[in-house]
């Protein structure tokens, strides 16, 4: 298991982040949620709650070049599940399991982001509520190799979530040019304290110049109550 903090912080830009985990105690569902930027329409961006579900909008409307990448949900809240993705692959995840299908089948219709020579991943995580208890599940869809014909779709399934761990994916391996994907299985993290202490932990280890906003809950396994705190650099 790696230190989460370490982890975050050993590379100056792993893009977009989601990760989900148990917390310590064992009584809480925990998820993470960042985003970065290099160019000034990546950083031109907040998070905002709405209602349950979370929005990105633009911190200065005058400013923004173009939304289809930038401007989503990154968090819808269903009955019985929680779904996080980097992208409108949200709203495509909730409208097949408003439909009684699956995750899987979901992110089988979409691929990775088409902005050559980067082609972003997809990265997403649905948490599964039920009997006082939790599993999620996480995925990536990329390239096969920067090859834009071809998508490699995979997906990992975390059926019995252990206390103080959690599995922490990003978009990218590291900084470059064109940057390149994330490689390998989720990483097994630690997940330490509670919501403020979860939450400063990540947004300290995030790169200053390139981080721009985050997302942290907790949410009680016993009543599905939860707690939420957003930071944004642009404020």
């Amino acid at each position: 298991m790696k230190d989460l903090k370490a982890e975050i912080s050993s590379t100056t830009y792993p893009g977009r982040g989601i990760i989900i985990g148990k917390s310590e105690d064992g009584k809480k569902a925990v998820i993470g949620y960042f985003i970065m930027g290099r160019s000034e329409n990546s950083r031109n961006r907040v998070f905002v709650a709405e209602g349950k579900d979370l929005k990105t909008q633009a911190f200065d409307p005058s400013k923004l070049v173009d939304p289809s990448l930038i401007i989503y949900a990154p968090v819808r809240t269903l009955e019985n599940c929680t779904i996080v993705t980097n992208g409108d692959q949200t709203d495509t995840i909730r409208d097949f399991i408003l439909e009684d299908k699956t995750f899987e089948e979901a992110l089988r219709t979409r691929t990775f982001e088409p902005d050559p020579p980067n082609f972003t991943p997809r990265i997403s995580g649905i948490l599964d509520f039920k009997d006082g208890g939790f599993s999620y599940k996480l995925s990536i869809l990329k390239s096969n190799c920067g090859r834009e014909e071809s998508a490699l779709r995979f997906f990992y399934e975390y059926a019995q979530p252990e206390a103080g761990e959690g599995h922490f994916i990003h978009t990218y391996k590291c900084d470059g040019n064109p940057i390149p994907s994330f490689e390998g299985e989720p990483e097994l993290v630690s997940i330490e304290g509670d919501i403020d202490t979860f939450t400063a932990n990540v947004w300290e280890s995030l790169n200053a110049d390139n981080k721009v906003s985050l997302y942290t809950r907790y949410t009680d396994l016993a009543t599905g109550e939860y707690e939420e705190r957003i930071i944004n650099k642009n404020n």
